[in-house]
């Protein structure tokens, strides 16, 4: 099994020709990424129609990424504003469940327009996730947050336990950071997603694994020593890569993913042999 994200083309608009396109190219599985910055909600009829074409494709989803919103943000000092944002996560949760997947992965880092990581930041994150907490898991469904800054993560890890809130390590992320994968390694009782992909240190690139300086042998040893057992799932894109055809960028990421994939396995099989 094999997943790639549904926004390697762009997450506006309609998601049937990418979602094809993934599964004419071989992959299992999609990480569905599409609006994942925005206030969109899902409606009946949207959730209907992309049941409809994953079902059709054969293609299963791993797990969703959600949105911390832009005027419906579940961290805003305005209450209504936060009040809308935890609809739209909400919205995000329910909708994780109506297409087979247990997380949902979520940023917590504020923008500009909020008091950066201060008392107020706080007091609306916390009222956020305890207000989602039931909602989330009366539905058996957790929240990964994204690697980001590593102090805020820390403390929501503190604050909640495993059965609501884990973590996404995000490669891309962690390579422009001091040892992202050592970071993970000490975390590993919590990391239930990831977002695998490349960059040369310098920016989030979303490239194709392997075409970057991403320490991909540690990457992989923090996911087999970890608790996560779904399958390799990457967040690549084209924006930054040389293909100008979709079909040979799937090719490439296919393969890629299938030397991770063995990767994973070795490593597994490694982890395992500890144990025994």
């Amino acid at each position: 099994m094999l997943s790639v994200t549904s926004d390697f083309a762009g997450g506006r608009g309609c998601p049937e020709p990418s979602l094809r396109a993934i599964a004419e190219a071989g992959f299992t599985h999609v990480h569905w990424c599409h609006q994942w910055n925005s206030d969109f909600l899902y409606g009946e009829a949207e959730l209907a129609q992309i049941e409809a074409w994953l079902r059709n494709l054969g293609l299963g989803v791993t797990d969703l990424h959600g949105t911390s919103g832009v005027e419906k943000k579940w961290t805003s000092s305005r209450e209504y504003e936060r009040l809308a944002g935890v609809e739209l996560v909400e919205n995000r949760i329910a909708m994780a469940v109506r297409l087979g997947t247990d997380v949902v992965i979520m940023h917590i880092e504020p923008d500009g327009s909020d008091d950066v990581y201060g008392d107020t930041y706080w007091t609306q994150l916390f009222k956020s996730l305890d207000e989602l907490k039931a909602f989330a898991v009366d539905r058996g469904v957790r929240l990964a947050i994204e690697l980001g800054d590593i102090e805020p993560i820390e403390k929501v890890l503190a604050n909640y336990e495993p059965e609501f809130i884990g973590i996404c390590y995000d490669s891309g992320h962690g390579n422009r950071r001091p040892d992202g994968p050592g970071w993970a390694m000490t975390h590993a009782d919590r990391l239930i997603s990831i977002h695998l992909h490349d960059n040369d240190g310098s920016g989030d690139q979303h490239r194709i694994p392997f075409t970057g300086t991403v320490d991909w042998p540690r990457v992989v040893d923090a996911i087999a020593a970890s608790p996560y057992d779904k399958w390799i799932s990457m967040e690549c894109g084209m924006v930054n890569e040389p293909y100008q055809d979709i079909a040979e960028f799937l090719a490439s990421a296919y393969a890629t993913g299938e030397k991770l994939t063995s990767m994973l396995e070795d490593a597994r099989r490694q982890e395992d042999r500890k144990e025994t």
